[in-house]
């Protein structure tokens, strides 16, 4: 199996050259795996909750929540697939890098043979030369 060799032109390409679509997918992902969004979600979900059982009259959603549920899982079911796309992604720049990574790692391991040869010629002619 062949193996393409990554330039770091290459790398910049991966991450520049995203749709409309890998873009939106990768800032909701960043926003929805926030402490923020946590925060935020753990806010409104504490003021449903107090404002439905607390309130006797104009209960819109009484327990046990069925639409704060059918919201939550509403919301469940399209930021999973979207987190997934955003993860996907990042694994090609991972597979990417690390195929850079790796051609720079056996062209250290070339030059390093090289200059083991060299000394061993330069030993060798040391002894023949001492003799």
């Amino acid at each position: 199996m062949a193996i393409k060799k990554v330039s770091k032109l290459d790398m910049k390409v991966l991450k520049d050259k995203r749709t409309f679509g890998q873009k939106l997918a990768d800032e909701i992902a960043k926003w929805g795996g926030s402490w923020v969004f946590l925060s935020l979600l753990s806010l409104f979900l504490g003021i449903w909750v107090v404002l439905n059982t607390m309130m006797v009259i104009n209960r819109w959603d009484p327990y046990p929540f069925i639409l704060l549920n059918l919201f939550l899982s509403c919301l469940a079911t399209y930021q999973a697939p979207i987190i997934l796309m955003s993860q996907n992604r990042a694994a090609e720049r991972d597979r990417a890098k690390a195929e850079k990574d790796y051609y720079i790692n056996r062209k250290a391991e070339r030059e390093i043979e090289d200059m083991q040869k060299d000394l061993e010629d330069i030993k060798n002619m040391i002894k023949k030369r001492n003799r």
